[in-house]
């Protein structure tokens, strides 16, 4: 299984962020193909120090490394990814790894 973790920054306008994150950049990121499981963050996003410099954080899941690096190829993965200026003021920050049970 591979997963693509994006790490939303604290936008200026969270509200605003959500809206448009909830109506818009989800159903946009939900046809890339390959994609299987889609999650989100729930409420704060907190670190051991405390709340974290971070809104919201999505784990997206896919099959495996391929099929998400070619999913995020494909005309509607760079749709979702050229979306993300569009409400993230911001910043977001994007990692992609396969992962394994330990």
């Amino acid at each position: 299984m591979a997963k693509l973790i994006v790490m939303y920054r604290t936008p200026k306008d969270p509200e605003a962020f959500d809206r448009y994150y909830f109506s818009t950049h989800v159903p946009l990121a939900r046809k890339i193909p390959g994609l299987g499981k889609y999650e989100v963050s729930k409420g704060v996003v907190a670190s051991p120090a405390g709340q974290a410099p971070y809104h919201l954080v999505a784990v997206l899941h896919f099959p495996s490394l391929d099929a998400l690096q070619t999913g995020l190829s494909s005309p509607e993965g760079q749709a979702a990814a050229g979306d993300i200026p569009n409400f993230a003021d911001a910043g977001a920050e994007l990692f992609f790894f396969d992962s394994k049970e330990a």
